[in-house]
């Protein structure tokens, strides 16, 4: 009995992907051989440079022509570096645990799934870890887009030896999360466990649909879905990775109260980054204590042209009404504009520490 037409072009076609995907798997493996050796002329050098991978990505968005979509694309590449790194160096990353939370979402996000990783139970800790050599890069977060600064972050950049060399910008789906072995609907729940910024996040959406329930905050958004898993009437403010995690499943999907609500965070390491052609530059300085002093620091950025993405101010911690100001500047320290702005500031603030150059995000 002869095929209709239709599953005769579906046949030919699967028939063209299965030789495509051999040519991929030839393709590929001949990457990663030039990526070993690549790792063997380096020596004693970082195997992960961060300025090389972010020109990698960049390039394969600019050049896709779809039908995939950049972010597709992006994930796909990624995945690809990390396993060819692998075949170099067996990168381990610390970041805010347990498992599940955004700061794990932030290391894959960066690093691909082909890394070890080391959860933490504060931020404290996952600075030593990498400061110890037990990690070799720390993943941290230091802003949200609506609950602003990670404090904690700050105040330890003043004090570390370890660089900033990439930043993560992750898109934040907070999900409610329940055990649907309790036969939990939303008329079930009693109480909600999230993180306190997590809950904060999600205050419009409990108000309207959960108004009377008791909100309790917990260490993290992963330890919150733990807990839903094993409590009935019971759920979680969570993301995708804590659903799976702990098998949980979404009864409300996106209740962040800002559609755009986004993490963004530091990878940090003990050398430096390259310029990669699009990069920031991340400092803390202090200024003295008289007028017009913070308008003498910025003169410098006016006057080579470099522009200013973030200007945070933190108690300084050293007397009473001081403060250290941490700032973003788009571009990278080695470059003209950049180096001339930094050699003059360093003349005018009574302290001034570089926190790293890095390239920006890739989305």
């Amino acid at each position: 009995m002869s095929q209709p037409p239709s599953e005769l072009e579906i046949n030919r076609r699967r028939d063209a992907i299965d030789a495509l995907d051999r040519e991929l798997l030839r393709l590929l493996n001949e990457r990663a051989a030039h990526a070993k050796i690549i790792g063997t002329l380096k020596g004693d050098t970082a195997a992960y440079r961060p300025e090389r991978e972010a020109q990698v990505l960049r390039t394969m968005r600019a050049e896709n022509s779809g039908p995939l979509p950049d972010g597709a694309v992006t994930s796909v590449f990624r995945q690809i570096m990390s396993a060819c790194l692998a075949l170099e160096q067996q990168l381990r990353i610390s970041y805010l645990g347990p498992a599940g939370t955004f700061s794990h979402a932030a290391v894959t996000k960066h690093f691909g799934d082909l890394v070890d990783t080391e959860p933490c139970a504060s931020i404290d800790e996952v600075f030593r870890a990498a400061e110890a050599g037990r990690t070799d890069y720390a993943v941290v977060p230091v802003e949200n887009s609506t609950e602003g600064a990670v404090g904690r972050t700050l105040d330890l950049m003043f004090q570390t030896p370890l660089t900033i060399v990439g930043e993560v910008k992750l898109r934040i789906d907070q999900h409610l999360l329940v055990n649907r072995a309790f036969g939990i609907t939303l008329a079930d729940v009693t109480r909600v466990y999230s993180h306190a910024q997590s809950l904060s996040q999600c205050v419009q959406w409990l108000a309207r649909h959960l108004p009377s329930i008791a909100r309790i905050p917990v260490a993290s958004n992963a330890e919150a879905a733990r807990m839903a898993a094993a409590e009935p009437r019971t759920a979680a403010i969570a993301g995708d990775a804590a659903a799976a995690i702990y098998g949980l499943d979404i009864l409300a999907a996106h209740i962040e109260d800002e559609p755009n609500n986004t993490t963004r965070f530091w990878v940090l390491g003990r050398h430096g980054a390259a310029p990669s052609g699009r990069d920031e530059t991340s400092l803390v300085m202090s200024a003295h204590n008289r007028p017009g002093a913070v308008h003498a620091l910025l003169e410098p950025l006016a006057k080579h042209g470099v522009s200013m993405s973030r200007f945070e101010s933190r108690p300084a911690r050293t007397g009473l009404w001081e403060y250290l100001f941490f700032v973003d500047l788009e571009g990278h320290q080695e470059e003209g504009p950049v180096a001339a702005a930094l050699s003059e500031l360093r003349e005018r603030a009574p302290f001034l520490k570089l926190l790293g150059s890095y390239p920006a995000a890739v989305a």
